[in-house]
């Protein structure tokens, strides 16, 4: 095992915890859109540490907010810039696990590659050892990186999974969980066929993992219900998590409900309707919905 032990408590809640985890890991090119979705306009912001402390605000009202309970959320995903702010001067993952009783995971990918056998990978991460110490030091739980598959094309599929894991190895050696993401886009016209090809590549590197080795898999929204099934019983796996990939909160909801055990991770779905010229009362009665109506397509 890596530079320190997996806090039990926090792996306990993520493998048979009731309930789903928040994302609020939209990053660079992604910020200005979650903003806008906000009520934030562009021209609010001249340049990205004023981006930034804006969105550092949009995500400390949602933390903040009496609906974000651990009762429905297990767990919340931050992006670096969030991981090194503070809310109330507290560290925000250590507020999210002292505060709220709810796991704290860091994105560390760089984004994606280009387009390449009907996929595309993550681009490098140049920094990733630098940037999986910090979270240590911070006390983050785990972490989360996206690949993308768009056709079903069986190379590019091994690609991205053979990847993932790789980095996810790195990732579980520094004492981290890593939840693996390789997202099926949910327009693809061969959605059902690649998530088959998907399934066998990733139980074949779960099947090539050392004993104590343990990660979590995010995946789209199967075609067929429960086809994740047997990823679900694997040994190796703390918990199969959903990415909500574009479809409507309600859709997600609805598709989710049909998949037993599938919880979900969902960022856009999750801040759909709230906006900066909201009373706290009418955003957290907002949010308070949104959270149950998730907890309970998750709980299913």
């Amino acid at each position: 095992m890596g530079n320190r032990t997996i806090n039990t408590a926090q792996l306990d809640r993520m493998h048979s915890g009731k309930g789903f985890i928040a994302a609020l890991d939209q990053s660079g090119g992604s910020t200005p859109k979650a903003l806008a979705q906000y009520g934030v306009l562009e021209s609010s912001f001249t340049n990205e540490e004023e981006m930034y402390t804006l969105v550092h605000e949009m995500r400390t009202r949602i933390i903040k907010s009496p609906a974000f309970d651990s009762k429905y959320i297990l767990g919340a995903i931050l992006f670096e810039n969030t991981m090194d702010r503070k809310i109330d001067g507290e560290w925000t993952a250590d507020y999210l696990w002292d505060k709220k009783h709810i796991v704290p995971f860091l994105k560390v990918d760089k984004g994606l590659a280009d387009l390449a056998n009907g996929v595309q990978l993550m681009k490098p991460i140049s920094n990733l050892d630098q940037l999986l110490d910090r979270a240590v030091e911070r006390n983050v739980f785990g972490t989360k990186m996206r690949s993308v598959i768009k056709e079903a094309n069986a190379t590019g599929i091994q690609e991205v999974v053979a990847q993932q894991f790789e980095v996810g190895k790195q990732i579980f050696a520094k004492g981290l969980i890593p939840i693996i993401e390789p997202e099926v886009d949910i327009y693809s016209a061969d959605k059902e066929k690649s998530e088959e090809i998907l399934k066998e590549e990733i139980q074949k590197q779960l099947g090539l993992l050392d004993k104590d080795v343990k990660v979590m898999l995010k995946l789209s929204i199967p075609t067929l219900n429960d086809f994740y099934k047997e990823l679900m019983s694997d040994p190796h796996v703390v918990r199969v998590v959903a990415l909500s990939g574009g479809y409507g909160q309600e859709e997600a909801n609805e598709k989710l409900s049909q998949n037993h055990g599938l919880i979900a991770s969902f960022s856009r779905a999750l801040s759909e309707g709230l906006a900066v010229t909201q009373s706290d009362d009418v955003f957290d009665t907002k949010i308070a919905k949104t959270i149950e109506d998730i907890y309970k397509a998750s709980i299913t």
